[in-house]
């Protein structure tokens, strides 16, 4: 009920900061597609970057010719495979190194600086609300990892009439694991994406 409620609180914030848009220079709204490379680090996964993938829909707000806001609403797909140091941690038995899917809401809020028309950078908080539960990892079906994920995301976006083209790097900032304190989980993204403004 609690993640429900999270959800239903930045889905209503991500629309009242889109109906403002009659306050500023431009408002358009883009559909975003791509991919995720992401990893978690901690000596419980493998130290290298998987393929995801994220959708989204974004409303460019320009408040003036050069500074505008961008908040997001995006699913998005993290795959990371764990290593021989979580059995040993967590004494696990398993014969396969075990692949982990993570799917979540994410709620970027870009600040957009546009020096030109066809160029923009960005950067912004970022909370994910995990939307599936690892249970697989944990032979008593505990959660693994934790419901939420904070992050700071920075990128930058080329802007073809309505084609957009843009790449970023997101470092989170919480700590996943809701095991216990053994080891530290924490994630790590970069995306490459295209959208088209409508």
């Amino acid at each position: 009920m609690k993640r429900i409620s999270s959800i239903l609180a930045f889905v209503c914030l991500f629309f009242i900061i889109s109906s403002s848009s009659s306050f500023a220079q431009g408002f358009r709204l883009a559909l975003h597609a791509g991919a995720n490379m992401g990893k978690l680090d901690g000596k419980s996964f493998n130290d290298e970057f998987q393929l995801g993938y994220h959708l989204g829909v974004a409303p460019e707000i320009m408040l003036t010719k050069k500074w505008g806001i961008q908040p997001e609403v995006m699913f998005s797909q993290s795959n990371t495979t764990t290593s021989r140091e979580f059995e040993d941690i967590y004494k696990i038995s398993s014969h396969e190194l075990k692949d982990v899917k993570l799917n979540y809401l994410s709620i970027p809020l870009m600040l957009s600086f546009r020096p030109v028309s066809f160029f923009t950078l960005q950067a912004g908080p970022q909370f994910s609300v995990l939307m599936n539960k690892q249970r697989t990892l944990l032979e008593n079906g505990g959660d693994a990892f934790k419901k939420g994920d904070f992050a700071m995301v920075g990128g930058a976006q080329i802007n073809l009439l309505r084609l957009r083209i843009y790449g970023r790097y997101a470092i989170g900032l919480s700590e996943l694991n809701d095991i216990d304190k053994q080891d530290s989980w924490k994630s790590q993204a970069i995306q490459l994406g295209v959208g088209f403004a409508l």
